[in-house]
């Protein structure tokens, strides 16, 4: 089980409910949000959480600018 978001990363959901937003409901939402506005920390965070072969399957289905989901198809070849 995925511990709540440490707080370097709730930065970048300061609009949402953090009281509500966990890994297990809101992993793609939490995915897209880091990868397009996250910080080196909280991508750091992020592989640690999950797997890059898992990331790079997800990529297509997220919701990235161009500009970031071609970077993320490159870091994560």
């Amino acid at each position: 089980m995925i511990p709540s978001l440490p707080k370097y990363v709730t930065k970048y959901f300061w609009g949402d409910n953090l009281n509500q937003l966990n890994w297990q409901d809101h992993q793609k939402y939490i995915t897209q949000t880091i990868l397009e506005k996250g910080d080196r920390e909280a991508a750091e965070w992020l592989l640690q959480t999950t797997n890059k072969s898992a990331l790079k399957q997800q990529l297509n289905s997220l919701k990235l600018s161009p500009k970031s989901a071609n970077f993320w198809k490159i870091y994560l070849s």
